[in-house]
């Protein structure tokens, strides 16, 4: 099952200024605020802001759904023609994440 896309992070060049910016968009403090990564919870809603993305090829904000299986949802994906661009990894606090194109 899929929650939706639950997670939206925008790759940031200043992230000072993307972290005011977005406290002062979103009228709350980043519930994580590291030099690597930041990131706000707006309701249900996660939004990330990363000082690397740019290095590593984002271009823009990249969504990611939350499902209960992530193996399953890729097989199904794989099924469906999609190409996987990074596979599954832990990024910390129980998340997993991949890449499909």
């Amino acid at each position: 099952m899929t929650a939706g896309i639950r997670t939206i992070i925008y790759p940031v060049r200043d992230l000072a200024r993307a972290r005011d910016l977005f406290s002062r968009l979103t009228g709350k403090a980043p519930y994580v605020d590291e030099g690597y990564y930041v990131a706000f919870a707006v309701g249900d809603q996660d939004i990330g802001l990363d000082p690397n993305g740019h290095a590593r090829g984002m271009t823009g904000p990249l969504g990611y759904w939350h499902v209960d299986d992530i193996g399953r949802e890729l097989e199904a994906l794989r099924a469906a023609g999609g190409e996987v661009v990074q596979e599954v990894k832990d990024v910390g606090g129980g998340k997993l994440i991949a890449s499909v194109r």
